[in-house]
């Protein structure tokens, strides 16, 4: 029998491992808004006990959750410098970037896989369904209130992808108490950097929050000037007690620098290169995205609250350049694919859902249940087959200009409906045991439209998916501050980008996967250290492999797996002293899969998926050594990578070490000095075209800024 609680605090309290609780806790937890700054004297790091909501809807915190879960607050992404989202989320545990222009230098990998097809990104929960592997916001950490990850299998929570995990950028909300931030600043290699915060009460009922900022860079490499741009804001409107409106926009502007890396021979790198830019004088990368969002939030009884999202996102793409770079015997360059493609994406959609706290034949419950539904219409504009190309010296050449001889047309236009219905559960079957489920269907209606050209002839065709997907899992609370889990759960992705579907991949369904974890967490010392251990078994089927007897043919029937362990920690020291850290150990591996290379097919088998790194860590070191002073030191590794899926070129590991200082000179200014990559390290970030071609990261840099809070 489910009955509900008479009682009249509906306020929302994260469940406590063992705990019984009889107050009402709904879905909408009370935000937990951090105002940590460089002039703290304590890391601002979120504990176990704080709910994130990546890993769930029902508002649990990492110890109440049976899965990998962590917080980045924008008291650390500041400490750190991490001015970008990449940049901060590749401290997580497990992660490492995999960014370029083509993926709108967000993608990232963990547990053995990678792109934004595996790594789903959401913006206060919402999910952009990127057209061809590109998502491009948010990418700024100005606007952001903390960054929420979880490693592992998501489709029972967001739907198709997110295999390898999710990435949720949680903003800063209205406040009703005044505050305004401004910060400005200046770098090597001709950085500049603009940026307000302003947040307050307008009348008894309304709050407001503004934020903007303006960076831009001269570029590490000729032509690799920056500049991005991010403003919006929000509105809150709480009618009473029970029912509140928030009205959110955002916007953004990038304009990345035009780069694709330098070619290798043999997976060796020539020093001499590093300073590089094979691209063309004309080139141009532009990503301009709009987000535009409603909540609403009624707690309508105690016990039982209503949460809705109404959201419009608009972003357009362009590239105009060269991409493909290769060494030639007599020392040139050869440049090709002289590409110019054009996005643009609209997608509009609601998500509903109903919390509802109560028992369940004398257990305390928690439920959700809802449903979302989504309509995404996508062009792509671009000059197929990209053909053109051209011969430089390696140094001091004319970077020449854009010559294709194949005009810019509309290539094709599809149109996306998706429908999904779930529900997720906790039930607390002792004091100390809960079982957490959760199963969501979802119906996806594809629709694409081929536009007639000179080389194609126009056609459309359409495809529809279905799929249940399912997770279950146990949490036993040792103690209050001590638990242990294990969960099984499932997952799916599109075995390409799902809303450009071409008709070649049309015949074949949904790639699934399935996971097993278990693990430990704690919190010591009052909660000023605490450790996660966690051990993990990915399986993914239904790869698209290369038919043995018919190689220029593909067969759904490809497998790959990955297992592994993850371990982070944090400790706020005495003296000032506080460190966090974080190591990931994985195995991945194709178990079935072939290439067709040369018109043969060649198994793949045993071999490392390109571009996934096998170990990662990260430490962080801060020292608040005298009253308004502090410093800061991060050791950041990534292990050997192949840049092929022959894992015939090793990519090398890396290790950065980056620095900060800060001063609070008054009570509202505070001064901050950042470096990055101390020791100069020569890496790549991601490669391309079977490991010839690296994109490298910056070499040392470091910049200044001036915060004033009032």
């Amino acid at each position: 029998m489910y009955t509900l609680p008479a009682l009249a605090d509906t306020g929302a309290t994260p469940i406590q491992p063992g705990a019984t609780a009889t107050a009402t806790v709904d879905s909408t937890l009370p935000a937990v808004h951090i105002q940590a700054s460089a002039r703290d004297d304590t890391t601002d790091t979120p504990d176990l006990s704080t709910p994130i909501s990546a890993g769930s809807r029902l508002g649990l915190s990492s110890l109440d959750t049976p899965a990998s879960v962590e917080a980045i607050s924008s008291g650390q992404i500041e400490e750190r410098g991490d001015r970008s989202v990449t940049q901060a989320v590749t401290r997580a545990t497990g992660f490492a970037s995999d960014a370029a222009p083509g993926n709108g230098g967000t993608s990232v990998s963990v547990r053995g896989f990678s792109g934004p097809e595996s790594i789903t990104t959401l913006y206060d929960g919402v999910r952009m369904f990127p057209g061809a592997g590109t998502v491009t916001f948010p990418f700024d950490t100005w606007s952001v209130e903390r960054i929420e990850v979880l490693r592992g299998p998501a489709s029972v929570l967001y739907g198709e992808g997110g295999i390898g995990g999710v990435i949720n950028i949680v903003p800063k909300a209205p406040q009703r108490d005044d505050a305004t931030t401004i910060q400005l600043g200046a770098g090597s290699r001709g950085e500049k950097r603009v940026a307000l915060d302003t947040t307050g009460a307008l009348g008894p009922m309304l709050s407001y929050r503004f934020y903007v900022s303006d960076d831009r860079s001269n570029g590490w490499v000729p032509r690799g000037d920056t500049h991005t741009t991010a403003l919006g804001g929000a509105l809150r409107l709480d009618v009473n007690p029970t029912l509140s409106f928030t009205l959110d926009y955002d916007y953004g502007r990038q304009k990345p620098a035009r780069y694709f890396g330098v070619p290798v021979e043999n997976g060796q790198l020539n020093p001499a290169l590093r300073f590089q830019n094979y691209n063309v004088g004309a080139a141009d990368i532009a990503y301009y995205d709009q987000w535009t969002r409603l909540n609403t939030t009624w707690r309508a009884t105690p016990g039982i609250t209503v949460h809705n999202q109404l959201y419009y996102l608009l972003t357009n793409r362009h590239w105009h350049d060269s991409e493909s770079y290769s060494l030639l015997p007599d020392g040139n360059v050869l440049r090709s694919d002289y590409i110019e493609i054009l996005h643009h994406e609209k997608q509009i959609g609601d998500t509903l859902d109903a919390t509802v706290e109560g028992n369940l034949w004398g257990h305390q419950n928690r439920l959700v249940v809802g449903a979302d539904f989504n309509e995404i219409s996508f062009l792509d504009t671009s000059n197929s087959p990209f053909d053109g190309s051209s011969i430089v010296p390696a140094f001091n050449f004319d970077p020449g200009v854009f010559m294709s001889p194949d005009p810019t047309v509309p290539a094709f236009r599809t149109t996306t409906h998706q429908v999904s219905v779930f529900a997720e559960d906790r039930v607390e079957l002792t004091d100390r045991l809960a079982w957490i489920s959760g199963l969501r269907y979802d119906h996806i209606d594809f629709h694409r439209d081929t536009f007639a050209t000179a080389t194609t002839a126009a056609s459309s065709f359409d495809k529809t998916f279905a799929h249940t997907g399912w997770r279950t899992g146990l949490v036993f609370s040792l103690t209050p501050d001590l638990s242990v889990y294990a969960q099984y759960t499932t997952g799916t992705d599109g075995v390409s980008s799902l809303i450009t579907l071409s008709q070649s991949s049309s015949a074949f369904t949904l790639s699934t996967g399935q996971q097993w974890e278990a693990g430990i967490k704690q919190q010591l010392l009052g909660g000023r250290a605490s450790w996660t251990l966690a051990f993990y078994q990915i399986v993914k089927r239904n790869l698209l492999s290369a038919d043995p007897l018919n190689p220029d043919l593909s067969e759904q029937v490809g497998k790959q797996s990955s297992r592994g362990v993850e371990w982070s920690g944090a400790m706020r020291l005495w003296g000032g002293w506080s460190v966090e850290a974080n190591a990931a150990l994985l195995r991945a591996r194709f178990d079935d899969f072939d290439e067709e290379v040369n018109g043969q097919s060649v198994s793949r088998a045993g071999n490392v998926p390109f571009d996934i790194p096998e170990q990662t860590a990260n430490v962080w070191l801060d020292w608040a050594f005298a009253p308004g002073w502090k410093a800061g030191v991060g050791v950041q590794y990534v292990g050997r990578r192949f840049g092929d899926n022959a894992n015939t070129v090793p990519i090398p590991s890396y290790t950065l070490f980056d620095a900060s200082a800060s001063w609070r000179a008054t009570r509202n200014l505070t001064l901050a000095l950042y470096l990055r990559n101390l020791t100069n390290r020569v890496y790549a970030v991601s490669t391309q075209n079977n490991g010839t071609e690296w994109l490298l990261g910056a070499p040392r840099s470091g910049w200044v800024t001036a915060t004033v809070n009032f």
